[in-house]
């Protein structure tokens, strides 16, 4: 299979990281804290790994999820949607990672109504500098 092409990208999926934080616009979502559970696809082309069966030609998911629920539980932010954001800056900082979609989820968000979760989810591609 070496040498071949292929026009599509392969996607690695981490589903569920959970983290504590302090995320939220309210006072009390601040002082006490909350569940946040992270979703990320990202998009990649796997070959030269699977070629050479190294790792260092790939994303090592083990540490891609310990960088992600990191930086999710710093910094208080007031928004989900800014939390994805930095979530996408820190798998995109990976080499091989063209393209990522984060969801995060807020399953006990301030809502007064009963609800299973609130999420948003975002795709963020790498940036292709202009020469």
């Amino acid at each position: 299979m070496s040498g071949e092409q292929h026009d599509e990208l392969d996607s690695l999926t981490l589903t569920g990281l959970e983290v504590f934080a302090q995320h939220g616009v309210f006072d009390f979502e601040r002082a006490e804290g909350q569940r946040f559970v992270i979703d990320v696809t990202l998009w990649l082309d796997t070959a030269p790994a699977a070629d050479s069966d190294d790792l260092a030609k790939t994303v090592h998911y083990g540490e891609l999820a310990v960088a992600i629920t990191e930086a999710a539980s710093i910094d208080p932010v007031d928004l989900i949607e800014t939390l994805a954001e930095r979530i996408a800056g820190v798998v995109l900082a990976n080499d091989p990672v063209e393209r990522v979609r984060v969801v995060v989820h807020k399953p006990d968000a301030p809502i007064t109504v009963p609800f299973a979760d609130v999420s948003i989810s975002i795709t963020r591609s790498r940036s292709v500098p202009i020469a």
